[in-house]
Protein backbone atom coordinates (compact mmCIF):
# COMPACT_ATOMS: atom_id res chain seq x y z
CA UNK A 1 0.00 0.00 0.00
CA UNK A 2 1.10 3.60 -1.02
CA UNK A 3 1.72 5.88 1.76
CA UNK A 4 1.48 8.68 -0.61
CA UNK A 5 -1.16 11.64 0.78
CA UNK A 6 -4.00 12.52 -1.54
CA UNK A 7 -6.22 15.83 -0.67
CA UNK A 8 -9.63 14.98 0.23
CA UNK A 9 -13.01 16.93 1.05
CA UNK A 10 -15.23 15.75 3.16
CA UNK A 11 -18.44 16.73 4.94
CA UNK A 12 -19.00 15.49 8.12
CA UNK A 13 -22.10 15.54 10.82
CA UNK A 14 -21.74 17.44 13.92
CA UNK A 15 -21.92 14.88 16.08
CA UNK A 16 -18.90 13.05 13.98
CA UNK A 17 -16.73 16.12 14.28
CA UNK A 18 -17.42 16.78 18.02
CA UNK A 19 -16.66 13.36 18.54
CA UNK A 20 -13.35 13.17 16.40
CA UNK A 21 -12.71 16.59 17.90
CA UNK A 22 -13.32 15.00 21.46
CA UNK A 23 -10.65 11.82 20.38
CA UNK A 24 -8.35 14.00 18.59
CA UNK A 25 -8.33 16.49 22.13
CA UNK A 26 -6.78 12.84 23.88
CA UNK A 27 -4.89 11.43 21.48
CA UNK A 28 -1.08 11.88 20.70
CA UNK A 29 -2.34 11.61 16.98
CA UNK A 30 -3.02 14.77 14.87
CA UNK A 31 -6.60 15.18 14.18
CA UNK A 32 -5.56 14.36 10.00
CA UNK A 33 -3.71 11.12 11.28
CA UNK A 34 -6.53 9.62 13.57
CA UNK A 35 -8.60 10.17 10.38
CA UNK A 36 -6.97 8.60 8.37
CA UNK A 37 -5.98 5.47 10.60
CA UNK A 38 -10.00 5.59 12.05
CA UNK A 39 -11.31 5.49 8.19
CA UNK A 40 -8.30 3.14 6.76
CA UNK A 41 -9.64 0.57 9.55
CA UNK A 42 -13.42 1.27 9.26
CA UNK A 43 -12.94 0.36 5.57
CA UNK A 44 -10.92 -2.95 6.33
CA UNK A 45 -13.13 -3.94 9.07
CA UNK A 46 -15.83 -3.18 5.86
CA UNK A 47 -14.31 -6.01 3.55
CA UNK A 48 -13.14 -8.18 6.73
CA UNK A 49 -15.49 -8.17 9.49
CA UNK A 50 -13.41 -10.59 11.51
CA UNK A 51 -11.01 -8.49 11.86
CA UNK A 52 -10.48 -5.36 14.65
CA UNK A 53 -7.93 -3.24 15.56
CA UNK A 54 -6.03 -2.83 18.72
CA UNK A 55 -2.78 -1.39 20.34
CA UNK A 56 -0.83 -3.59 22.01
CA UNK A 57 1.37 -3.17 24.93
CA UNK A 58 4.01 -1.80 22.82
CA UNK A 59 1.85 0.80 22.01
CA UNK A 60 1.50 -0.69 18.33
CA UNK A 61 -2.19 -1.28 16.41
CA UNK A 62 -2.48 -4.23 14.89
CA UNK A 63 -5.18 -6.21 13.09
CA UNK A 64 -6.51 -8.57 15.43
CA UNK A 65 -9.21 -11.41 15.32
CA UNK A 66 -12.36 -9.98 16.71
CA UNK A 67 -13.86 -11.95 19.38
CA UNK A 68 -10.39 -13.63 20.79
CA UNK A 69 -7.28 -12.03 21.93
CA UNK A 70 -5.25 -12.85 18.60
CA UNK A 71 -3.49 -10.65 16.03
CA UNK A 72 -3.50 -11.36 12.70
CA UNK A 73 0.24 -12.10 12.79
CA UNK A 74 -0.01 -15.13 15.14
CA UNK A 75 -2.93 -16.67 13.21
CA UNK A 76 -0.70 -16.61 9.81
CA UNK A 77 2.45 -17.55 11.64
CA UNK A 78 1.10 -21.08 12.57
CA UNK A 79 -0.47 -21.51 9.45
CA UNK A 80 2.42 -21.03 7.29
CA UNK A 81 4.28 -23.15 9.82
CA UNK A 82 1.76 -25.80 9.58
CA UNK A 83 2.94 -28.12 6.95
CA UNK A 84 0.74 -31.31 7.13
CA UNK A 85 -2.91 -31.98 5.47
CA UNK A 86 -5.79 -28.89 5.86
CA UNK A 87 -3.59 -26.09 7.22
CA UNK A 88 -6.19 -24.20 8.45
CA UNK A 89 -8.28 -27.08 9.92
CA UNK A 90 -5.21 -27.57 12.49
CA UNK A 91 -4.65 -24.13 13.24
CA UNK A 92 -8.11 -23.91 13.86
CA UNK A 93 -8.23 -27.04 16.28
CA UNK A 94 -4.74 -26.21 17.66
CA UNK A 95 -5.65 -22.19 18.44
CA UNK A 96 -9.32 -23.81 19.41
CA UNK A 97 -10.31 -21.42 16.70
CA UNK A 98 -13.49 -21.74 14.26
CA UNK A 99 -12.66 -22.38 10.61
CA UNK A 100 -14.24 -18.56 9.83
CA UNK A 101 -11.60 -16.90 12.44
CA UNK A 102 -8.94 -18.63 10.79
CA UNK A 103 -9.50 -18.17 6.86
CA UNK A 104 -10.22 -14.43 8.14
CA UNK A 105 -6.87 -13.93 9.01
CA UNK A 106 -5.58 -15.58 5.86
CA UNK A 107 -7.93 -13.48 3.73
CA UNK A 108 -6.74 -10.52 5.49
CA UNK A 109 -3.19 -11.62 5.34
CA UNK A 110 -3.57 -12.15 1.10
CA UNK A 111 -5.18 -8.90 1.05
CA UNK A 112 -2.16 -6.50 3.00
CA UNK A 113 0.59 -9.31 2.82
CA UNK A 114 3.59 -6.75 3.14
CA UNK A 115 2.19 -5.24 6.51
CA UNK A 116 1.69 -8.81 7.92
CA UNK A 117 5.11 -9.54 7.22
CA UNK A 118 5.99 -6.08 8.21
CA UNK A 119 4.42 -7.22 11.77
CA UNK A 120 5.66 -10.74 12.34
CA UNK A 121 9.20 -9.25 11.15
CA UNK A 122 8.89 -6.59 14.30
CA UNK A 123 7.18 -9.11 16.71
CA UNK A 124 10.77 -11.45 16.03
CA UNK A 125 13.05 -8.77 16.66
CA UNK A 126 11.09 -7.80 19.79
CA UNK A 127 11.52 -11.26 20.78
CA UNK A 128 14.82 -11.41 19.99
CA UNK A 129 15.51 -8.45 22.00
CA UNK A 130 14.06 -10.02 25.07
CA UNK A 131 15.81 -13.15 24.79
CA UNK A 132 19.01 -11.63 24.50
CA UNK A 133 17.97 -9.39 27.49
CA UNK A 134 17.14 -12.36 29.41
CA UNK A 135 20.54 -13.80 28.45
CA UNK A 136 22.28 -11.03 30.07
CA UNK A 137 20.16 -11.23 33.02
CA UNK A 138 21.43 -14.91 33.67
CA UNK A 139 24.73 -14.22 33.13
CA UNK A 140 24.63 -11.68 35.47
CA UNK A 141 23.12 -13.52 37.95
CA UNK A 142 25.78 -16.59 37.60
Amino acid sequence: MSDTSIQRSFRLSATTSNLLDSLAATSTESRNSLVDRLLGEALRTQRHPLIGFRTGAAGRREPCLVGTRLLVRQVVTSVKAERDGDRIRIVADDLDLDLAHVRAAVDYYADFTEEIEADIAWARAAEDEQFTRWERQQAALR
